[in-house]
């Protein structure tokens, strides 16, 4: 059986902001058969794929008995008007896909320390498995259970200490806990800043987003083959890469706290040159510049697509 206390201190140790573990257990469907059948998920045809593991565990991990959430803060205190209102603050710095990774699989090798030992690569998948954002895996979900904070009405997790700015990633385990995290209240209260705020209504109520007026959706997921719809296109201001408004005015974000974590600082080239030109640089230049990055998802089409879009939508 783990300890929970050594869950705490190995977390503090590795620099992990918040982390909590929940009973591992089955989702109810009804929410996520709803999101679907509204097609809110637009484009994104693997949202559809996989339900089954989705929404049990042991289905990505035979015999899982804990989830271990871990949220690890990315905000930066720096205002860069280049940037701001341009590309989302998550996107500026190193890509956080290995960077948490990297911090899960060492505190899975502490945490199962002794019971890993001796086994191979392959035997470990079958004791522990890493995630982070790269498989069917309810992350908000579990988030809230494992007691990191609460899911806010633009459908982001909030802590009381960090806001809303900040990675999850999580572990799912076969072993037990001596203790599980207590879920943290809902403390969005009467508060509506963000759903007011989204300017293509994208949050039809509290707690739903529909993705597919989302512009994090058009300038992220959406095919760079296909155009963005024309009433995206109309209230996109100047973003080109994800959309940071529902969480700038969210008064949780007022307790948020720069990172310590220097990968998340913006990259040089953003830093000191701004938003580039993509129309005029080659596929050779933007994998050298952003191949590390998360602007690397939709790739340079993608960004000539975005970018070439906020002049019109700007004009």
């Amino acid at each position: 059986m783990l300890k929970y206390s050594d869950l705490q201190n190995f977390g503090s140790e590795l620099g992990i902001h918040k982390i909590g573990v929940a009973a591992a257990a089955g989702i109810a469907s009804d929410q996520l058969n709803e999101w679907l059948n509204r097609g809110y998920q637009g484009q994104m045809s693997y949202m559809e794929r996989n339900q089954e593991k989705r929404l049990d565990p042991s289905e990505l991990l035979p015999g899982a008995r804990s989830i271990i959430s871990i949220f690890v803060n990315y905000h930066q205190d720096e205002i860069i008007p280049e940037l701001d209102g341009v590309i989302s603050k998550y996107a500026r710095g190193e890509d956080y896909h290995g960077i948490l990774k990297d911090i899960l699989h060492q505190l899975a090798i502490q945490l199962h320390e002794g019971l890993a030992e001796g086994l191979t690569r392959k035997q470990r998948a079958k004791l522990y498995r890493v995630f982070v954002d790269s498989a069917p895996v309810m992350e908000k979900h579990w988030a809230t259970v494992a007691g990191i904070g609460w899911q806010g009405k633009h459908s982001n997790i909030i802590t009381r200490e960090y806001g809303s700015w900040g990675f999850l990633g999580e572990i799912i385990t076969v072993e037990e806990f001596d203790r599980y995290s207590v879920a943290v209240p809902d403390h969005c209260g009467s508060c509506t800043a963000c759903i007011d705020a989204c300017p293509t209504q994208a949050i039809t109520k509290p707690y739903v987003v529909d993705g597919s007026k989302c512009i994090s959706y058009a300038t992220i997921e959406l095919d760079p083959d296909l155009d963005i719809p024309d009433e995206l296109q109309t209230n996109m201001d100047n973003w080109i890469f994800g959309c940071d408004i529902c969480q700038d005015v969210c008064p949780w974000n007022r307790f948020a706290k720069p990172s310590e974590v220097q990968a998340f600082l913006p990259i040089e080239d953003l830093r000191m040159g701004g938003v580039p030109d993509f129309g005029g640089m080659d596929v050779e230049k933007f994998a050298e510049i952003f191949g590390q990055s998360p602007l690397g998802r939709p790739g340079l089409k993608g960004l000539k697509r975005n970018q070439s879009v906020r002049h019109l939508s700007t004009k």
